[in-house]
Order: structure tokens, then sequence, then C-alpha cells
């Protein structure tokens, strides 16, 4: 598995700018965002994580173009929005299972799969930098090589690391239902984790370093800090993020009756 990003991590310094850091900004900003306040403000919390669900579905699973990826991301936040507790807790489950799998994997992540026998690969020894359309193209090259190697490692994968994979979807679950409080900060300290990461990849992919490899050589260390980052952000909304819903409730209740004033007031001058 980790040939395709390597492959990737070579090419990618030959893509177009655009593409590498509109995306990069984007999700750091948005990972800040979830990872520290996404707790106080849920129903944003919900669009930005429908929205980002609905383009990964699009981009890396369905593939039908750049319209319908961004289609998919915005029909993801009007369901966020509409089921948003419900929502939440689907998407903790989603991504413990995805991160289990991501660690429960590390034995099979060597495998290479068809990548050296791929012809698209040859572009990554071109000098010059490609343009917006190219290096999309390419990136989508190299989503479905990766996708294929995620379908031959799950096919090979015994089936107690199935099972553990299914308990810690229905722990979640159960967390999400009992401890609505807890599960949701964890939901977004994690995911808001996952987008810095993102994005400083895609940013540091810009600027000609190696990320991809640097993690791959010391997974332990960036496991570590991947688990200190997600704990930090947890414990700081379960802190602080209490506070600042309830100002914004009563900053809304005095909008409110503030408005019921100005139209009492309106009604009785009219009845005069």
């Amino acid at each position: 598995m980790f040939e395709v990003f390597g492959y990737f991590e070579q090419v990618a310094v030959r893509f177009s700018p655009v593409v590498l850091v509109v995306p990069g900004l984007v999700a750091v900003l948005l990972g800040l965002f979830v990872w520290l306040g996404g707790l106080g403000f849920e129903r944003a919390l919900a669009a930005v994580a429908g929205a980002v669900s609905g383009g990964i579905c699009g981009f890396f699973v369905v593939d039908r173009g750049f319209i319908f990826t961004a289609l998919l991301a915005g029909a993801g936040a009007f369901i966020a929005i509409k089921f948003e507790r419900k929502f939440i807790v689907l998407l903790t489950a989603v991504l413990a299972a995805a991160l289990g799998f991501a660690v429960l994997t590390g034995p099979y992540i060597g495998s290479g799969g068809s990548l050296e026998r791929s012809p698209e690969y040859k572009i990554q020894s071109r000098a010059a930098t490609m343009g917006v359309r190219p290096s999309l193209e390419t990136a989508k090259v190299y989503a479905a090589d990766f996708r294929a190697t995620v379908k031959q490692t799950y096919l090979h994968m015994p089936a107690y690391k199935w099972a553990v994979i299914i308990a810690l979807v229905l722990i979640f679950i159960a967390a999400g239902i009992y401890f609505w409080r807890l599960t949701s900060a964890l939901c977004c300290a994690t995911l808001g984790t996952i987008l810095i990461f993102a994005g400083m990849i895609l940013l540091l992919l810009y600027k000609g370093s190696a990320p991809i490899s640097d993690i791959y050589r010391r997974g332990s260390f960036y496991l570590g800090v991947f688990g200190a980052t997600t704990a930090f952000g947890t414990i700081e909304q379960l802190l602080v993020c209490p506070r600042i819903r309830a100002k914004l409730i009563t900053k809304k209740e005095k909008m409110e009756d503030k408005q019921q004033q100005t139209e009492r007031r309106t009604q009785g001058w009219r009845n005069r």
C-alpha cells in the first residue's frame, strides 16, 4: 500500500500549485475549526463533516467528475444538518472503523498491488509542472490504484480483525447514544486532526518535502502525535466549548427578547 503513496509523493511535486496549496490551506483551516471548536458549533460541524464526507465519496469512490463531487458534497452537508446528531454518531463509528482498519492493516502496508505495472505512473519522470486538469487526472489515477490496493488488503484480512473493527463500530455507536458530549468531542477532535494532517501533507508536498516517506519511516512517532493532538482537542472541547455554546444561546435569547420587545412597541404604537 505504501508504494501508492510513495509514487504519489514523487509525482505530486509536478502538480499545479493550485491543486496542492488551495486544498491544503482549506483542509488546515477547516481542521483547526473542527479540532478546537466543533463541539461549540454542532450545526456548522455537521455541515463541514457532511461536505467533506460527500466530497471524499465523490472524488475517491464514485469518480464522476468535479460537478458530481460538488453535488455530493452539498448533499452530504444537507443530510448532516438535517440529521445532525445521528450523522455525528454515524461519522464517529466510520472514523473508528477507518482508523482501526489503518492500524490493523499495518502488516500489509508494504504490498504495492499492481502499481509497478501501471503505465500511468511514468508521468512522474516529467520535469515540467503540470496544469490543473492534468494534475487532477493524475491524482485520480493514484486514487484508483489506492482503492484497488485497499480492496486487496481487506480481502486478505483475517476474520478476527474484521471482528475487532465491527466491535469498534458498535462500541462507538453505543457511546454516541449514551455519552453524547464525550463522543461528539472525540469525533470533532479526530476529524479535525485528520484534516490538519492531510492539509499539512499537501502543503509540504508543494514545498518539495517528503512528508509521506517521513511518516512511513517514523510511523510510531506520528501515531503518537496524532493521538496526543486528538486527546488535546477532545479535552479542550469538553472544557471550553460548552461555555461558548452557553454564550451563544444567551446571546440568541437576548436578541429574541429584544425583537419581541420591538414588536410589542410597534403593535402598541399602531393601536393608538
